[in-house]
């Protein structure tokens, strides 16, 4: 689910160029990689993306084409389900397509809320701000912050989004800057500030670095480092 060219909201040479200017390791993998680029379905909704995004959570990617596959086989018009077919449909029928009791759940409830209007149209959503749209699509139930992001990158190109809780952008980050440990999402955030406003732009390079790096490179990539507090001192008992 990626943007075409065309539809990005911003400049690509200009982006690269000044990343590459504010940061000499982000240059060497503009440099040495792919040029940024993204495609997609220009007739998903905001309500198709976010479907298909509760269908992808926490499982295979094999695994989850195949149940949103069963998905989109019931509704009518050989794509996905609409708000009000969903909202008909029997949540054992979404059970038997493989979803988890939560996800029907969560797929019924975003078609609840696409329907009274607080899921937008795209062309409402193009209108709103990254603030505005994280608000009103994390009051869906399970669509959290990362799947939002993922959403604003990927369908309404928008420049400055870093998703610090993404596994390849940290990882990604750990090889492009040679560390052995996965930064925490408040140092990644922090780091990222020189990237603004083209985060977007920052992270998709930190994904390219974590897929070029291979899996044995990744597999010595560390947890983020957790600082322990000291424990207490047993205060000594008196001899009697």
């Amino acid at each position: 689910m990626t943007l075409p060219i065309s539809a990005v909201s911003f400049d690509l040479d200009t982006a690269t160029q000044y990343l590459a200017a504010k940061d000499a390791r982000l240059a060497e993998l503009i440099q040495s990689t792919e040029p940024f680029q993204m495609s997609a379905d220009e007739l998903e909704s905001p309500y198709e993306a976010l479907l298909e995004a509760i269908a992808y959570q926490s499982i295979s990617g094999k695994a989850a084409a195949t149940i949103f596959g069963r998905i989109k086989a019931l509704g009518s018009n050989g794509r996905a389900p609409s708000p009000q077919e969903m909202v008909k449909l029997r949540k054992q029928a979404l059970r038997k397509a493989g979803l988890s009791g939560a996800k029907a759940v969560a797929m019924k409830d975003l078609a609840k809320k696409t329907i009274e209007g607080v899921v937008p149209t795209l062309e409402d959503a193009q209108k709103l701000s990254d603030e505005e749209l994280v608000k009103r699509l994390t009051s869906v139930r399970g669509i959290g912050a990362w799947t939002v992001e993922m959403f604003l990158i990927f369908r309404l190109g928008r420049p400055d989004v870093l998703p610090i809780h993404d596994l390849g952008v940290q990882k990604g980050w750990s090889i492009t800057y040679g560390k052995r440990h996965k930064p925490k999402p408040k140092e990644l955030l922090a780091f990222g500030e020189r990237w603004r406003p083209y985060r977007t732009v920052a992270s998709w390079y930190m994904w390219r670095a974590c897929h070029r790096a291979g899996n044995a490179a990744l597999r010595k990539i560390r947890p983020a480092k957790v600082r322990r507090k000291p424990k207490p001192k047993r205060k000594s008992r008196a001899r009697l």
